[in-house]
């Protein structure tokens, strides 16, 4: 199995100049990041602060093992009393990935976790914005190979968006399709 980084070099850029008519292949877009984002939501509104500071280690740990990285945690700018929400309080955590730690995440999402999720019958071109960025949202966690469902005390859901240098939709679509992404055609009728 050739890796992302060569199969983008030797078959994504050679298609993409031949269906778009790039000058050169600089002009090719390629993937930029990739973000991963967990909300904390109803799991951690009205818990104590200890309970809320465990939730929050678990899933920081949860999230450094699925990417390799240490996760920042987000928090809110203001009270909102509906939702039960303080200033500063954590709502959530993020990841930026770039480089070789997004080529392999990257690799471990298309290869195991997407197969592995529940239901999945491949990734839709609606879930693609009008720059070519990709949003997918798993609904559980333990899909990635590196948890362990069995030690697993909460099941969360992640986003997870992939941003392109693509300028429009068509070529982000066709990009991702070319990489190896699951995405399925949609049927004209």
């Amino acid at each position: 199995m050739i890796g992302l980084k060569e199969k983008y070099k030797k078959e994504v850029i050679p298609e993409m100049i031949k269906t778009f008519k790039y000058k050169s292949h600089m002009s090719v877009p390629k993937i930029e990041k990739v973000s991963v984002n967990i909300g904390f939501g109803k799991r951690i509104s009205g818990k104590s602060s200890g309970d809320q500071k465990r939730i929050v280690s678990d899933v920081l740990g949860v999230l450094a093992q699925i990417t390799g990285q240490h996760a920042v945690v987000t928090k809110a700018r203001k009270s909102i009393a509906g939702f039960k929400l303080r200033e500063g309080a954590p709502i959530g955590c993020a990841v930026t990935l770039r480089g070789k730690r997004m080529t392999d995440f990257l690799e471990r999402l298309i290869h195991v976790t997407l197969p592995r999720s529940r239901d999945f019958q491949g990734l839709r071109e609606t879930s693609f914005d009008k720059a070519g960025n990709l949003t997918i949202a798993i609904k559980e966690h333990i899909s990635f190979p590196e948890i362990l469902p069995e030690k697993t005390k909460i099941i969360f859901s992640l986003e997870i968006t992939i941003v392109t240098t693509a300028s429009s939709r068509k070529e982000g679509v066709s990009l991702l399709r070319l990489i190896g992404f699951p995405i399925k055609k949609i049927k004209k009728s």
